[in-house]
This record gives C-alpha cells, structure tokens and sequence, in this order.
C-alpha cells in the first residue's frame, strides 16, 4: 500500500535536502503552472473529503483506487508526493481551524510546509484576511490551487522557495502541519519560528499525532496543547495505528 510513501520515505532524507539547497521560485497565480502537472494530478488522484477529520471541504489525494498508490516510485515524474496525502497532523490543525474561526478571521496566515493545501483552505474558510502556502514541492503548489478551486476558494499565494531561515514577514499566524518529523528540519525551525514571534509578536500552531521526532525534540516543552482529535479508521489504516492528533500552540517564553 501507498508505494511511494511508506514511513521510511516519511523520514525524508530527499525532502529535508531539498529544504536545503532549494532554488527560488514564485507561483501566485494559475496561469504560470504547467499545465502537465496538472493533468498529471487530475489524471491521478481521487477526489475526497468524508473520511477525514474536515469534510467540510474536498481535497484530491492518493487513494486506493488511484494508481500510485501502490505504483513504482520510480515511475512518478515528480519528486515525491507529500502532498497527496492528507496526514494526520494537518487534518488536526484543519480541525481546530473550523472549530475555532476567530482564530484566523481578519488574519495574515502562513501555512508552511502546506501540501495539499488543507490548511491554507481551511484559513480562507474561516474568514483569514490573506493567506500564503508555502512548500518546496512546485508541484504542490499546483494542488493547491487545483483544491482551492474544488471548493469554489479563490488560491492563496503560493511560494515554493525555502523560507526557513529567511527573514520573517509580518504573520499573525503560522500553521505547520507534520512537519517535526526530522531533527535538523525541526531545529532551524525552532531557531526561525523564535525569530518570528520576537520580531512580529506571530502566533504558531502546530499540528502533529505524536510522532517520536516530535515527542523527543526539545520544542516539545515548549509547547501548549489545544486540541486533540480522534483519527478517522481510515486515517488510522494510512498511518499505522495512529489513533489522535493534536494541536499545539508555540510558546517559547516557557
């Protein structure tokens, strides 16, 4: 099941290089995407939405009945696709966004790390004044845009560069689904998520089902928790026997 990403992918030796040495890129709007990737994307993935933690909006993603699924990796003609899964850690955060609106109303939002885009559609969906979706994956920057348009969302910007490490802008709120699940990675963002809050006064919420990268890393003391969120079965199957995911808010004055 789900060839292209078993745990083992999850670790992302790939991904993290790729934060690293990533060129820049901009997309803020559908007509500079390839119109190939889109089509690869319509052509391979499924759309869905009940059997998640957010049903109110629709997402198009790697199912079972969808041919990569359990497909060679090496026939996928992009880098490796995060964001054809909708994980755990960003359902919560998606979750906790519906439930709880205010949190986003009237906002400028950064949804780092963004994947599919849930979270970033969840922002819009409760009122966020402007929001950014940032991954390294070009390609994940056209699903976005492809499942903003499936729940009827004008797209957010979108930026592919690194922003890690860059100079904060002026978010009020920073989401990051999943993405403590590497030392490095999880410590420059450690390092830049402080820099962000002591320089703009940003709140940072996380999402994340416990991972041992997360659990064992030194911000998790750091960390207030929320929410936490039964897992769906189907989520649950996906992600092997992961029962919850929770949200945390960021408070490095801890």
């Amino acid at each position: 099941m789900l060839g292209l990403l078993t745990p083992q992918t999850r670790n992302i030796k790939v991904f993290i290089k790729a934060f690293k040495h990533t060129s820049i890129h901009r997309c803020s709007s559908v007509s500079c995407q390839s119109e190939y990737i889109r089509s690869i994307i319509l052509e391979n993935t499924e759309i869905v939405g009940e059997q998640s933690l957010t049903p109110e909006f629709k997402l198009r993603l790697f199912t079972p009945n969808c041919r990569f699924w359990s497909e060679k990796p090496e026939l996928w003609p992009f880098d490796d696709p995060y964001w054809a899964i909708y994980w755990p850690g960003g359902q919560a955060l998606s979750r906790y966004l519906l439930d709880n609106p205010a949190v986003c109303r009237g906002k400028t939002v950064l949804d780092l790390g963004s994947g599919c885009g849930a979270s970033a559609i969840a922002a819009k969906l409760c009122g966020a004044a402007h929001v950014v979706a940032n991954d390294i994956d070009t390609v994940a920057a056209v699903a976005t845009h492809i499942n903003c348009e499936l729940n009827g969302l004008e797209p957010p910007v979108c930026l592919t560069n690194n922003v890690i490490g860059s100079p904060p802008k002026g978010f009020d709120l920073i989401l990051l689904g999943d993405m403590f699940y590497d030392e490095a990675l999880a410590t420059s963002l450690h390092s830049w998520l402080d820099h962000c809050i002591n320089s703009h006064g940003t709140k940072v919420l996380i999402g994340d089902p416990g991972r041992a990268q997360f659990e064992e890393h030194r911000i998790r003391r750091l960390l207030r928790q929320l929410a936490q969120f039964e897992l769906p079965e189907s989520v649950r199957e996906e992600n092997y026997g992961l029962t919850c995911s929770s949200v945390w808010c960021y408070r490095p004055e801890l």
